[in-house]
């Protein structure tokens, strides 16, 4: 595969207003910021980036400084390709596992230098006792599957029957050909594209967004076209005509919706909102493609399945138990219309050959637990959410946390466009997020900070401490009469 080249167009539209008066030499931000982006995910590794007298151009300063960012971005092994060669993006070993957590673990001297960091660019939360023991009783089950070939194109029939048992536990006549085990949602997503759309089409979705799903759109040749969600201060609704408006527009294929407790705001559109929505997009041929990942994660109020059980011909919906149970059991599925399934069957062969028959098995048995795991999970999750809107009211008065009803994670407004600066220099400090433009397009949401509530209180406390460090240094110092906690903080 050809590596990916990033044009300066790209890469400025990336770094957003990455330059701030009293924050350091030029180059130095400007190699922070690229630091950023590439730990983040938004710019991918061994892209090529554009040359230093391009970008020196491009962005009115001095190739010296560009130079000298570049320079020092390959000390610190952000860059390869020496002086004179092509810059490509990287990582330094000992950012691998953190970057991407199925690798090995690092090395006992590097694990020492960053035991003290606190990583937060994910939502999710760690397995519990359930886990170990729904794998035990699947290596037990898993001879009855070993005479077979282990080629379940559309998954096991009795995870396709579990899945659909839930669904129609929430109002959704399904049945077990409806449904379509995919490696977790992202990965159906991907298999929708394929199936749906060309380059060049449009791909409609609400904004923020999942980061990864830009990602996907982008990744297939599409065109994302963002419709923003209102931003003022208690507004939870949805912009429905905005949608339809964009659909019939610009004749997309595809929408792509986060419904259900959004991934980053954990909003959740009312029943209402969706039947006028699907009777706006009436007659249209635009796939409304709903992802549910959250769905079931309602943590106060009336839970968001009532809502949820809205249904129409052309809405297909992605599940996952990847927040709701763990990351790491990477088990999705697609539950749409038999036509829709078969022709995504097909179409899988030249991308994967399926799920692993012993993964598949695990889900059924906590697909089968009758949801008690998850509920005794939510009041852990309502503590820790309160938790730590409560410290950040405390610690960060000028920071705007609105209450989710469900959902892993807070969406802060800040007191001013400094989510980059801010994520940058909370690194320094030992706590990794992921900026607010990470969930948008064309550098959006600086003024916002995702803030995921699924470590023990006392984390939640040091991270916070830590972003007050990190606030002062960027010029926005909090106002606060409160000493630090004083009790001992675990970190992991």
């Amino acid at each position: 595969m050809t590596p990916r080249t990033i044009r300066s167009a790209t890469l400025i539209r990336h770094l957003g207003d990455w330059r701030r008066p009293g924050a350091g030499a030029a180059y130095r931000q400007l190699a922070g910021a690229v630091r950023l982006l590439i730990l983040d995910g938004r710019l991918p590794l061994d892209a090529r980036l554009p040359g230093e007298r391009e970008l020196a151009q491009t962005l009115g300063l001095s190739r010296t400084t560009v130079s000298a960012a570049y320079g020092g971005l390959r000390d610190d092994g952000f860059l390869t390709g020496g002086q004179g060669a092509a810059a490509r993006t990287s990582l330094p070993p000992s950012r691998n596992a953190s970057r991407n957590p199925g690798l090995t673990r690092q090395p006992a001297a590097t694990e020492a230098e960053t035991s003290d960091v606190i990583d937060l660019t994910a939502a999710v939360l760690p397995a519990d006792p359930n886990i170990h023991a729904a794998y035990v009783r699947a290596l037990e089950r898993l001879p009855a599957n070993l005479p077979g070939h282990g080629y379940e194109t559309a998954g096991l029939e009795e995870l396709r029957e579990a899945v659909a048992a839930g669904y129609r536990r929430r109002g959704l006549p399904t049945s077990a050909g409806q449904i379509l085990i995919t490696h977790g949602a992202h990965n159906g997503l991907v298999h929708l594209l394929r199936l749906t759309v060309r380059p060049g089409d449009a791909v409609v979705f609400d904004h923020p967004t999942y980061p990864q799903a830009i990602d996907a759109i982008l990744a297939a040749g599409a065109r994302p076209i963002p419709v923003a969600l209102p931003d003022e201060d208690g507004e939870e609704g949805w912009d429905v005509e905005g949608l339809a408006c964009a659909c019939r527009r610009h004749t997309a294929p595809m929408a792509y919706l986060v419904l259900d407790h959004n991934n980053p705001t954990g909003r959740m559109m009312r029943t209402a909102d969706r039947l006028r929505l699907l009777s706006a997009l009436k007659g249209s041929e635009t796939l409304l493609v709903l992802d549910e990942t959250l769905v079931e994660l309602t943590l106060s109020g009336p839970p968001a399945l009532t809502a949820s059980a809205v249904d129409a011909p052309r809405m297909v919906r992605l599940g996952s138990m990847s927040k709701s149970v763990w990351g790491g059991l990477r088990i999705g599925w697609i539950r749409a219309d038999r036509a829709v399934i078969q022709r995504l069957a097909q179409s899988r062969a030249s991308f994967d050959l399926g799920v692993p028959i012993l993964e598949q098995l695990a889900a059924v048995e906590l697909l089968n637990d009758g949801g008690a795991a998850l509920a005794a999970r939510r009041p852990l999750l309502r503590a820790r959410r309160d938790h730590l809107r409560a410290r950040l009211a405390e610690r960060l008065p000028d920071w705007v946390c609105p209450r989710p009803a469900g959902g892993l994670s807070l969406w802060a407004r800040l007191p001013g466009p400094i989510s980059t600066a801010l994520t940058q220099q909370a690194a320094e400090e030992g706590v990794r997020l992921a900026a607010g433009p990470r969930f948008g397009i064309d550098g959006a949401f600086e003024r916002r900070l995702r803030m995921p509530y699924t470590l023990p209180e006392p984390e939640l406390d040091q991270v916070v401490e830590r972003l007050v460090r990190a606030a002062e240094k960027v010029g926005r110092s909090p106002k606060s009469s409160s000493p630090p906690p004083s009790r001992p903080v675990a970190v992991y």
